[in-house]
């Protein structure tokens, strides 16, 4: 697509003093409209690129998809400009024939932005009643704290654009032997992470049942709920976990990690997965 970073004009201050002008880039975020059998459902702001997968993963998370063959085809719609040149920021998921269209949010405008994801999703139920693949990892997906550890990092080496604009968040999965699956950049987490399911979806890839999410930034409602809808069994963040997410973690079996930064870390739900070491006992006399 071409349109992932822009360059635009700075001024430099350093120091309190002006430091001259230069160019500087920019990570892009432009409107993307999901249509479902040519029916508008959600506009989201995101970084362009893997559209298509991005809008797969996205009805992933609204219990509309399940598997490859559960779409017919995802186009690009026609230009949004006055001249006729398409903006490519319509896309279109056509359902395979005999696919069932939920009665998901189709009545309401959805609007999700860069920063909170899909604003006003905050009930429970809603996973509990879509929910494709409950987390079945059996025997369970087992981690060490070392292994836990070293995936921020590995996270980071992997982001590019970050590397050129500082202004993107990213998403990965990793095997449950810390080998690096898939990752993407957005500007919205959410996105990052639609795309990384989205991806897995278009390639047969789903139940991820024996996969790790790692997110940059804190752990959503949201996005323990795309983890969730993937089957995925291991959520972790280098920030905090909403109590929200939390408590779905918590409901569905969902390991969920956050502050994940070197050796430490916190587990809030789903402990079992985690290889612990007792803490050593200190004597007093």
């Amino acid at each position: 697509m071409g349109r992932v970073t822009e360059r635009r004009r700075v001024i430099r201050i350093r120091g309190g003093v002006e430091a001259g002008a230069r160019a500087d880039t920019l990570v892009a975020e432009e409107p993307l409209e999901i249509r479902l059998n040519g029916r508008p459902l959600a506009i989201t702001m995101r970084t362009p690129g893997d559209d298509f997968a991005l809008a797969a993963g996205f009805l992933v998370s609204e219990g509309v998809l399940a598997a490859a063959s559960d779409v017919r085809n995802i186009v690009y719609c026609a230009g949004a400009k006055d001249d006729g040149t398409n903006t490519y920021n319509v896309v279109d998921v056509q359902l395979a024939p005999g696919v069932e269209v939920p009665d998901i949010t189709l009545e309401r405008n959805v609007y999700t932005t860069s920063s909170c994801g899909l604003c006003g999703k905050a009930s429970l139920d809603a996973v509990r009643t879509t929910a494709r693949f409950p987390i079945a990892d059996a025997p369970p997906v087992g981690l060490t704290p070392a292994l836990l550890s070293g995936l921020p990092d590995r996270l980071r080496a992997a982001q590019k654009v970050f590397d050129r604009t500082g202004g993107l968040h990213a998403a990965a999965l990793f095997s449950e032997d810390g080998e690096l699956l898939d990752v993407r950049e957005d500007v919205g987490r959410h996105n990052a992470v639609d795309k990384l399911i989205g991806r897995a979806l278009r390639e047969g890839l789903l139940p991820l049942s024996r996969a790790v999410l790692l997110v940059s930034g804190r752990a959503s409602f949201e996005l323990a709920q795309k983890a969730v809808m993937a089957g995925i069994p291991v959520l972790a963040a280098v920030s905090a976990p909403s109590s929200l997410a939390v408590e779905l973690a918590a409901e569905t079996g969902l390991t969920l990690v956050g502050f994940l930064r070197g050796p430490d870390m916190n587990v809030y739900a789903g402990e079992h997965r985690i290889t612990l070491e007792a803490a050593a006992s200190t004597s007093r006399g």
